[in-house]
């Protein structure tokens, strides 16, 4: 879920006080454990991606240059997408979000950005 469903289920959550809790995800398996486990109980599940859990879904072997972090953008980009195409069919409300970002890190979330803005149009 993105905008406003996503922003009234954070807000929802807030109002009944409690938290929605995300977990770091480093590839298709993870991704299945929390989206299963959200879908046996009922709630609604928070993906995120760190940095380096991103460039572990895309694989270590890959390129990954200081100031560029290809590999991390492309993890998160492959991670985001897989989640998209396979939450549906879990029947519940999913959240896919980056972890926080040192400044170091910009580049990945700013590559980040990118891609969103290119899928979203």
């Amino acid at each position: 879920i993105t905008g406003k469903v996503a922003w009234s289920l954070l807000q929802f959550c807030k109002a009944k006080g409690f938290a929605l809790p995300s977990f770091n995800c480093t590839g298709s398996s993870s991704c299945n454990a929390v989206l299963e486990a959200a879908a046996k109980i009922g709630m609604p599940a928070y993906i995120q991606f760190s940095e380096g859990g991103a460039r572990f879904f895309a694989g270590k072997g890959l390129p990954n240059d200081k100031g560029k972090l290809q590999a991390s953008i492309l993890g998160a980009c492959a991670g985001a997408h897989y989640v998209r195409n396979v939450a549906p069919l879990y029947g519940i409300p999913v959240l896919v979000h980056s972890d926080h970002c040192a400044k170091k890190l910009l580049p990945w979330f700013d590559g980040m950005l990118e891609a969103d803005e290119v899928f979203f149009k």
